[in-house]
């Protein structure tokens, strides 16, 4: 075999990279379409104040998230990866086909949310676990298998925030909420019949025949944490007060942890808690995106691109997974290419930088309301500004997140560390729904010219904010480098020094 075949086989990824890519998809697809579509909805079919449904909303992802690292654990522990996806999706699906049945029945939209969040923490950490397994852990295919893996997350989300906003409008929210399940339902049925190609690879638990007891203690603890889920959509209160008490104990033994570690791991983790803190700054912003900037771009965006017509505003929000696949690549090359010069920006650098990205998204969007038109309505070319520059701090922030968790912590702890990050996904979503009610205009209230002074002053307001936390991040950048570069070079030079006296 010459080396252009050699190369050539490199690049080819396993027929199960192509399952779980597929199945990603569908999956991203059927969540996609209730993430745009959802606030409206309850505000539309409801009859929720802004304020109001920025507050579900939130609380939504926050228990998303809440919920990521428990399904991870029972496809570890308990069911097996592939077994879990399968129950995450048809978890999944059930939820969406309720959501489509409720119509205005509050209390079984909240009871269908629960599902979907309930059915997304079982599904989610999945997938990429099950990729994972596919490749060994020197295979040089697997950074590319995960980068295309991300453009197919980001792919499903395109498809369906253009798809179901376009089909919510022309059929009824409904028709959308059906198609998602719909969705998710063809991601069950391409995984099943190509089972056999990701056939062997598996948790431990999932090599073994199925444990019935195992899976009856799942299905009832998906009862009982759907029904306590249904009761914390409907008292949003209770759900704040249950974040701050875990945050707070998450927060104490992250301190603990830190305490009782020493050199290298003591460094890494101070440097970690802090980049997970300025995290949660990141995310709170990012989830102005199907919130505060849908009902933006809805009251006072022009709906067309380029003088192309937008068929629905929600589907603004597609160029945020239209720019991560757009740049994706671009930054995948810059971060190889001037690796290997050593002139990277280090990881806390990158944040820093992220975070600028989304100070100026939205000190664009206030700067672009100077130049609305009589009417109240800005262009369009303002809101594709915010998306691009918020889709480049994402990439810079949140698509480098786990990769920092698994870099800078030890396998010992690096459960616990990654938990804490979702969690601060989750926390996000509570505050981003309170950040969002902001810029609720009373209810009734929709004269462009009166929401606009509304949207451009907490715009500039968070800009600012962001800002300002951004100038903090890029000055305490050099101290966080060093934080976690420290011992490095110590152990570097007692290798060398070994290497000598051997």
């Amino acid at each position: 075999m010459d080396i252009a075949e050699q190369n050539n086989e490199i690049r080819k990824h396993p027929k199960g990279f192509y399952v779980i890519a597929f199945i990603e998809i569908w999956e991203r697809f059927g969540y996609g379409g209730l993430h745009t579509v959802l606030a409206l909805f309850l505000t539309k079919n409801l009859g929720m104040t802004d304020a109001q449904s920025f507050s579900v909303y939130g609380t939504f992802v926050a228990l998303v998230f809440a919920f990521m690292s428990v399904g991870g654990y029972i496809g570890d522990k308990v069911l097996g990866t592939q077994r879990t996806i399968i129950l995450g999706a048809v978890t999944l699906m059930v939820g969406y086909f309720i959501m489509g049945l409720a119509n205005s029945d509050i209390t079984l939209i909240y009871a269908a949310l629960a599902i979907v969040a309930v059915g997304n923490g079982l599904f989610k950490a999945n997938p990429s676990s099950l990729l994972s397994k596919l490749y060994s852990k020197d295979d040089p295919r697997i950074d590319g298998a995960f980068t295309i893996y991300y453009m197919a997350i980001n792919l499903g989300f395109l498809i369906s925030m253009i798809a179901i906003p376009y089909l919510g409008a022309r059929y009824g929210a409904t028709f959308g909420f059906y198609v998602c399940g719909g969705g998710v339902f063809f991601a069950i049925a391409s995984f099943l019949a190509s089972r056999k190609l990701v056939k062997g690879f598996d948790s431990p638990v999932g090599l073994e025949p199925i444990k019935y007891k195992n899976l009856l203690m799942v299905a009832v603890g998906i009862i009982i944490t759907v029904t306590v889920s249904t009761f914390m959509l409907q008292n949003i209160k209770v759900v704040r007060f249950l974040l701050l008490l875990v945050g707070i104990t998450v927060v104490g033994i992250f301190f603990r942890v830190i305490f009782k570690s020493s050199g290298t791991e003591r460094n890494q983790l101070i440097a970690a808690f802090i980049l997970i803190l300025e995290a949660i700054v990141f995310y709170t912003l990012s989830q102005q995106m199907p919130m505060s900037l849908n009902f933006f771009a809805i009251r006072n965006v022009e709906h067309a691109i380029l003088g192309i017509p937008v068929g629905n505003p929600q589907s603004f929000q597609a160029l945020n997974p239209f720019f991560i696949m757009l740049l994706s690549p671009i930054l995948a090359w810059m971060y190889t290419y001037f690796g290997k010069q050593g002139r990277d920006l280090s990881i806390a650098t990158k944040f820093a930088v992220g975070m600028v990205c989304c100070s100026f998204s939205f000190l664009i969007l206030s700067f672009g309301a100077k130049f609305a038109n009589a009417q109240g309505i800005v262009s369009a070319n303002w809101l594709v500004a915010n998306y691009f520059f918020s889709s480049l701090g994402e990439l810079l922030i949140s698509g480098l997140g786990l990769a920092m968790v698994a870099k800078l912590v030890s396998q010992r702890i690096v459960g616990f560390v990654m938990g804490s990050w979702f969690l601060s996904i989750s926390a996000a979503g509570i505050i981003g729904g309170w950040v969002a009610s902001l810029t609720a205009a009373p209810k009734g209230i929709t004269d462009p010219l009166q929401t606009l002074p509304v949207y451009s002053n907490v715009f500039l307001e968070i800009g600012a904010v962001a800002g300002i936390i951004a100038l903090l991040m890029l000055i305490t950048a050099p101290k966080i480098k060093h934080l976690i570069e420290k011992e490095e070079v110590v152990v570097g030079d007692s290798v060398a020094e070994d290497s000598q006296g051997a």
